[in-house]
């Protein structure tokens, strides 16, 4: 195809003017000058090439002018970003739509397990401890990870991937190019940041395919800012409950896909803004130059799809999820079992927490179950709830009712439902996503260095937002 990203005006720059007798070009010119002169250089390469393949290449006929057509939809500017949008929510709404049945034969099933587990122990007359780390801690944590993040993997990666093997990720990544290149940062950007969307892990795996160390750093601190997985059930799960009193339960899917989509935007938007100031900052550089060359639409191969995005991205990123959740649920289960003056840790360390968390929007218990649940996103609503409850163990609502009740007795309203879907979106990444940054920069800085940046900017924002709210409501 011949699409390819120059963004110069052409009447404005004399090549001339900046080539040397030698044919290379002047690098005592500013820095921007130079990159403008070489997408141009590289953008009317391609076109002299489409030129001459033109007069020399005989066109198949209606399949080619089928897509042209296509990519003139696809990727246009006054189109290409809404139907973009419109794909991402009809996924969503997939996902949403098609993991809750799944989820909950999951959970029946794994639940089920622990009973017969649990009968086990007292079969052995175990301590009453040991079966609490072992049997309410690890596995009870694991199952609730495995049964909220496999359903939604297993549907949004194969659609994920489907749209990779139509050819449709690499328009994707065309649309949001000159953004990313804006920012500081790389065109294929795009294509990291939408794995982020099936999980943050996963998004920084794949930014392997960017060639420049630079804007791949760039790119592994910000992907945590679109929502992934383990943050989808706490967004889908706010927004219908605190905008189901004016919905019937009709549309509730729908809303609930609606608003993943804004705060997707919101990610998105954020992601731009931290890119471009760390590329003018801490990671200073140019932008490498980066020509897209659009590949044709492919017949999907669908056994392969389903091979590769069950074992290369399901399989793989939630085997590193109850790697980090299994320690973690036995060290919840004891702050919550534990403590003095008839109260359990989970509950002192809430009490501490409450002041500040006022000041960002959020409780004490809000706030320790985000930190609590820095291994895994998926049990932050859990731990939650056995914070509010005084339970031992993590609990999991019967339904939305139920909880809608358990937070508004708690003095929830709609301003702390959207504080914390706020902070949902922009807070530190989880341990597997933290794990995975490790690996790909081999040492502690950089995941420290996201940790702490992340949280920053989280905090920031909710506070923001809270001083805006106060002010004008």
């Amino acid at each position: 195809m011949g699409l390819t990203r120059s963004g110069l005006n052409k009447e404005n720059i004399n090549m001339d003017n900046y080539i040397t007798k030698r044919g290379k070009l002047d690098y005592f010119l500013p820095p921007d000058i130079q990159e403008e002169i070489r997408a141009q250089i590289v953008g009317d390469i391609y076109q002299e090439a489409e030129k001459i393949a033109n007069k020399v290449l005989i066109s198949p006929g209606e399949e080619s002018a089928l897509e042209n057509r296509l990519d003139d939809l696809l990727t246009s500017r006054w189109l290409g970003f809404p139907l973009m949008l419109f794909l991402l929510a009809f996924i969503f709404w997939i996902t949403i739509v098609g993991a809750n049945l799944p989820s909950e034969i999951l959970a029946s099933g794994l639940f089920w397990l622990e009973g017969k587990i649990s009968l086990f122990f007292y079969w052995l007359q175990a301590p009453g401890w040991l079966h609490g780390i072992l049997v309410h801690g690890i596995y009870r944590t694991m199952a609730w990870v495995i049964s909220v993040m496999f359903p939604p993997m297993a549907i949004f990666f194969p659609l994920f991937t489907l749209l990779e093997d139509l050819g449709y990720l690499p328009r994707l990544a065309f649309n949001l190019d000159n953004l990313f290149k804006r920012a500081g940062s790389h065109g294929k950007q795009a294509l990291t940041m939408s794995m982020g969307f099936g999980c943050n892990a996963a998004g920084v795996i794949s930014t392997r395919i960017i060639d420049s160390p630079r804007e791949k750093l760039i790119a592994i601190i910000t992907n945590n800012f679109v929502p992934c997985n383990g943050r989808f059930p706490t967004l889908i799960i706010l927004a219908s409950i605190f905008m189901h009193a004016s919905f019937n339960n009709t549309y509730n899917s729908l809303l609930a896909a609606a608003v993943v989509v804004a705060f997707v935007l919101l990610g998105i938007i954020i992601t731009l803004a931290v890119s471009w100031a760390l590329s003018r900052t801490l990671l200073k550089g140019i932008p490498s130059t980066f020509t897209l060359e659009l590949p044709p639409y492919r017949k999907p191969q669908i056994g392969r799809i389903l091979l590769r995005s069950f074992l290369d991205r399901t399989l793989f990123v939630l085997s590193r999820a109850v790697l980090v959740a299994a320690p973690a649920g036995a060290m919840i289960w004891i702050l919550a079992n534990t403590g003095f003056n008839g109260s359990n840790f989970i509950q002192h360390l809430a009490v501490f927490l409450d002041p500040f968390a006022r000041l960002i929007g959020l409780d004490g218990f809000i706030l320790l179950a985000f930190i609590l649940g820095l291994p895994a996103n998926e049990i932050v609503i859990p731990i939650l709830l056995m914070g509010y409850l005084s339970s031992g163990l993590m609990m999991e609502p019967e339904s939305l009712d139920s909880l809608q009740r358990i937070l508004i007795a708690n003095g929830w309203t709609w301003v702390t439902a959207l504080a914390t879907m706020l902070f949902s979106l922009l807070h530190f990444p989880c341990g597997t996503t933290l794990l995975s940054i490790k690996k790909e920069t081999g040492g502690l800085k950089w995941p420290l260095f996201t940790f702490f940046l992340t949280t920053a900017i989280a905090i920031s924002v909710n506070f923001l937002l809270v001083q805006f709210l106060k002010i004008f409501l």
